[in-house]
């Protein structure tokens, strides 16, 4: 059997540090290790939108899922609220197509009705593979501007009619909505970044430690 490891904890490529409000926001110093994000072309670096659910994964072990896991902690298949949430995710995502049964440990997001404050206004539970999400939810815009801090900042921030940031997830489904945030890939080593709208000090709304705090996630 596969052996588990928590899904590895994705880092800022801007330097964060404790505000007045002693929340840790971002500042426009960049991460060394995580240069690659604005340095890399489109053949380098995808930045994809950051879903907001529970981190969850499936193993598949000769085209058949054995097994279900929240970060490392085990999932039965049957009994719980998060087990029948995260089943009928799968399947929802296997109608969907968005992954095949190949074997190996494959870790995607928990999102519906049950989940944070279903933000995604779903109806149903869907798992939404971090592979699909590569391929599906990428912003092409990511590499038509200068990447500073402030074209960023201001890109994450304005309004969506102001030309800022919205939610590839729920355009799809016709809705106009602004992500948590973004996800990028290095495309040749598999390393990633993030930045939550909240990490900036400009920010208004709920930050991430308020969600922690109100829904256990």
């Amino acid at each position: 059997m596969i052996k588990i490891i928590d899904f590895p904890k994705i880092e800022s490529p801007f330097i964060r540090k404790l505000n007045k409000d002693n929340d840790y926001t971002v500042t426009p110093e960049v991460n060394k290790e995580l240069e690659w994000v604005f340095l890399g072309n489109e053949n380098e670096v995808a930045a994809t939108e950051k879903m907001h659910g529970t981190c969850c994964a499936i193993l598949i072990e000769n085209g058949i899922v054995t097994a279900m896991f929240n970060r490392t902690n085990r999932i039965p298949f049957i009994g719980g609220t998060l087990s029948k949430a995260l089943t009928e995710g799968v399947n929802n995502a296997l109608e969907k197509e968005r992954f095949v049964m190949q074997d190996g440990l494959w870790w995607g997001e928990l999102i519906g009705k049950k989940i944070q404050k279903n933000e995604y206004q779903l109806i149903e539970h869907e798992w939404i593979p971090f592979e699909w999400v590569k391929d599906h939810l990428a912003y092409k815009s990511w590499h038509n501007y200068d990447k500073t801090y402030e074209n960023i900042k201001k890109w994450l921030l304005s309004d969506i009619e102001d030309g800022g940031i919205f939610s590839l997830f729920m355009r799809r489904r016709g809705i106009e909505a602004k992500p948590e945030g973004i996800v990028f890939h290095n495309i040749k080593t598999g390393q990633m970044g993030k930045i939550r709208l909240d990490m900036f000090d400009d920010y208004h709304g709920r930050r991430h430690k308020e969600v922690e705090r109100d829904t256990g996630e």
